[in-house]
């Protein structure tokens, strides 16, 4: 049972998951959208929002958390100097999903993942 086992495994071993969420939420701060299934948007924005209240932060042991999934600079920088800044009065709900129809090839639900401004 799983019960109180949060997180999706989305068919993949834990070290390619963690390589596809990182790289996800990278892409996602670096464009500000980005386009995927609904299973993995739910993913992604529940460690988007996590890596943006870090950048609220702004502490060296916040940067380091975030150096330690995000391992672009330009994107760590980018989010301790730009997006934090955006974000600094709101409390939360940093990430919207919008729903976009099936994939053309095997129907799965796509979602379009947006910062919200």
């Amino acid at each position: 049972m799983r019960h109180r086992v949060a997180g999706r495994k989305l068919g993949r071993p834990t070290e390619h998951r963690w390589a596809l969420y990182r790289n996800q939420v990278s892409a996602l701060l670096d464009n500000e959208s980005i386009t995927t299934t609904e299973a993995k948007a739910k993913e992604v924005r529940r460690l988007a929002e996590m890596m943006i209240t870090l950048g609220k932060d702004g502490g060296l042991a916040a940067r380091r958390r975030a150096a330690a999934f995000i391992s672009d600079k330009r994107v760590l920088k980018k989010l301790f100097d730009e997006v934090s800044e955006e974000y600094r009065d709101r409390t939360g709900g940093y990430v919207r999903l919008v729903k976009v129809g099936p994939r053309v090839g095997d129907n799965a639900p796509m979602v379009h993942v947006e910062l919200i401004k």
